[in-house]
């Protein structure tokens, strides 16, 4: 499995892992227990969850915790207007925290990359208006934190 296989599986947990801190309240020292254990790379209830990176893993979900009161209100800005990030579902706002924490914190990713891997994570949960929505604000986000990677001229990676 590859590297970028392995970081999307990372970023499923990822989303995953922060929906289930979201609801149950669960704090991160037990979700990286649970998920490490339970989940990454083994079959829960019928599904099988690939392996994953899990340094990757646990980087975006610690950094999405401790950036969350600098991440929150750059999402809320980005939202429509009347729609705070605290109304959006808990899967999309799980979503939208954890890419805002890879284009503000880690620049080693390609902006596209993280919109294009958040996009797809969204796309499984949701239909496609509401990951359109998750492309809208990663966007604005990456234009705003990264506004020369986002150039016309800048290269294109791929996903």
């Amino acid at each position: 499995m590859s590297r970028a296989d392995q970081r999307s599986a990372a970023r499923l947990a990822i989303v995953q892992a922060l929906y289930q801190m979201d609801v149950t309240g669960k704090g991160l020292n037990e979700i990286l227990a649970e998920f490490e254990s339970f989940w990454i790379g083994r079959e829960v209830e019928g599904d099988e969850y690939k392996p994953a990176e899990v340094q990757f893993f646990r980087d975006v979900l610690a950094g999405v915790l401790k950036e969350q009161r600098a991440i929150d209100p750059m999402i809320d800005r980005t939202l429509a207007e009347g729609w705070p990030l605290k109304r959006v579902e808990a899967v999309m706002r799980a979503v939208m925290r954890a890419g805002a924490y890879e284009l503000k914190m880690r620049p080693d990713v390609p902006a596209r990359v993280v919109i294009a891997e958040y996009v797809a994570v969204a796309s499984a949960f949701f239909e496609r208006e509401e990951a359109g929505m998750t492309n809208a604000v990663l966007d604005r986000l990456a234009r705003q934190l990264r506004p020369k990677e986002l150039d016309e001229k800048a290269p294109r990676f791929s996903a």
